[in-house]
């Protein structure tokens, strides 16, 4: 066999092995928590973090400059961004991409709304690494990964849903950023700190609980003080 040939067979071998990888993003605002996470991936064999990203701006970056099969996102970004918001930007800019969430966020605050974003699948970050590298698994074969709980939740939803068309819960009728406001209103968060989390002016917070008053048919601040705080502590 001569010197072209080998090469040849060898180009080939790397490239059929390079097929087989599964190519990683991690976006997570926490330094540790996608160091953790991305040595846990390392010793798994056909797996590589190709990139991480604490932003938004950092992971589309990466999106669009790096080869990748799957983006590990969390919902809670630094400055203020979606998770949410974030899957939509990355399926505009590559549909072939898969997305899994993984964050620390109830299922039943997040989970159908990630599905209905772009993502695959969701995981909360309460389980096991072991059960994010099976999520990992069932997204890159091109399967919804939901928890066993978060899926009977779901089919008892669309079931409920369809008898009843009329339901105004906050999930059901509040955009993500207004959910989101809603959650930080329930953690006791003032307009200031929400608009500061979120890294918006104060008056778009304003506008925010203007809006979810209305849409939950909500009188008063205290009202929707009391509304928020009771339906977090339902949903934990």
């Amino acid at each position: 066999m001569n010197k072209t040939n080998k090469t040849n067979k060898t180009n080939k071998k790397s490239n059929a092995r390079n097929k087989q990888l599964c190519r990683i993003l991690i976006v997570d605002d926490h330094p540790a928590v996608r160091e953790g996470l991305a040595a846990r991936i390392a010793t798994v064999p056909d797996m590589e973090i190709c990139g991480a990203a604490e932003d938004a701006a950092e992971a589309m970056q990466l999106v669009r400059n790096t080869h990748l099969d799957i983006a590990i996102v969390d919902i809670s970004l630094k400055g203020g961004c979606s998770g949410l918001d974030l899957i939509k930007r990355i399926k505009d800019e590559d549909s072939s991409l898969q997305i899994l969430v993984w964050s620390m966020h109830p299922d039943s605050l997040y989970a159908e709304r990630s599905l209905r974003a772009g993502a695959l699948g969701y995981i909360n970050k309460t389980h096991t690494t072991s059960h994010l590298l099976d999520a990992i698994q069932k997204v890159r074969n091109n399967q919804i990964y939901l928890s066993e709980d978060t899926t009977k939740r779901l089919l008892q939803h669309m079931v409920g849903h369809a008898e009843n068309k009329t339901s105004n819960t906050p999930c059901e009728v509040l955009s993500n950023r207004e959910l989101e406001v809603f959650i930080l209103i329930g953690e006791g968060l003032s307009t200031k700190r929400i608009a500061k989390r979120l890294n918006i002016s104060v008056h778009t917070v304003e506008t925010h609980r203007l809006r979810i008053k209305c849409k939950l048919d909500i009188k008063s601040a205290t009202e929707l003080t009391n509304m928020a705080t009771r339906w977090l502590m339902e949903h934990q």
